[in-house]
């Protein structure tokens, strides 16, 4: 399979990728068409970086080492029409970002475009198109924090959940339903087999096949696990990831304990997590995004 087929492609909202607070207020109070008089009105205001904004760029200057092949692309899926939409890519221009494609959907949801594009990540501010994406089966997540939060090492570094994230919620739904004890045996007599991929499986990959053109000290990448699991619940993590022939390049056990001060360790430019506590937690770190997937968040929908 040739590396253009192989490229990494994140999907980025208009809001995750510029700071659109005064107008989205707008819109809320006043309705679509106040919206749009305010778009068009300030379509020469370049705007602020949004909480997406040092992601986008760090997985743009992957390309800086193989221009004529680049290895990501970044699209722009945004709500607002062409028309509203034309200070977006005005700003995307001021602040020289490579995006080139874009689809405006005029208030829709624009998740049904991600498999046309081809993406593997859908970064938005927007909890309910998340939610639509996850359940059309592509990796997405709301941000919730990031401009202020930056890594300053130009290594893109990105730190998982386990359970609900980069795998299923089966064992998740163990522990919630039945308790520790019944999920620690469990995980011990199925230690030797893979656990079923999560809606970040595929999105890991495509960034271990960027983390495969370099070697280990030169990847633009970094990768990290960091999960309550614990031993003896760590066996079948490491296995599966074996299993799948993907490689993470750090993977914490922590047993309960609070993420955040790890996450700020690691150096993460993004955390993703499934349950809001951990993600309030981390978010006094690091960047962090909301994965709603998995049976934590279905508990949060019926309460």
């Amino acid at each position: 399979m040739s590396s253009k087929k192989q490229k990494l492609v994140v999907a980025v909202s208009s809001r995750a990728l510029f700071n659109l607070d005064d107008s989205h207020t707008i819109f809320e109070t006043q309705g679509k068409e106040a919206f749009c008089r305010y778009q068009i009105k300030h379509e020469d205001e370049v705007l602020a970086p949004g909480y997406g904004f040092s992601l986008v760029k760090k997985l743009l200057a992957i390309n800086a080492s193989c221009p004529d092949d680049p290895l990501v692309e970044i699209i722009l899926l945004s709500q607002n029409s062409a028309d509203t939409g034309l200070r977006i890519f005005n700003s995307i221009a001021h602040h020289k970002l490579n995006i080139t494609r874009a689809a405006f959907t005029s208030g829709s949801s624009p998740y049904h475009y991600m498999s046309a594009f081809g993406a593997h990540l859908f970064l938005s501010a927007n909890a309910d198109d998340v939610v639509k994406t996850l359940d059309a089966g592509f990796a997405a997540a709301t941000i919730l924090c990031g401009s202020s939060l930056t890594n300053s090492s130009s290594q893109l570094r990105i730190a998982f959940d386990g359970d609900s994230v980069l795998f299923s919620d089966a064992s998740e739904r163990i522990y919630q339903q039945r308790g520790l004890a019944v999920f620690a045996e469990n995980e011990r007599h199925e230690a030797k087999k893979p656990l079923p991929g999560g809606p970040f499986k595929d999105f890991l990959k495509a960034l271990h096949h960027i983390q495969s053109q370099f070697g280990s000290e030169l990847s633009p990448i970094r990768t990290a696990l960091v999960t309550a699991r614990s031993a003896p619940a760590h066996e079948r993590v490491v296995r599966t990831l074996r299993a799948w022939e993907i490689r993470i390049d750090e993977a914490l056990f922590l047993g309960g304990m609070s993420k955040g001060d790890f996450l700020k360790a690691f150096g993460a430019d993004i955390f993703f997590d499934d349950q809001r506590g951990h993600c309030k937690s981390a978010a006094q770190h690091v960047a962090t995004a909301h994965v709603p997937h998995g049976i934590s968040n279905e508990k949060l929908l019926n309460d």
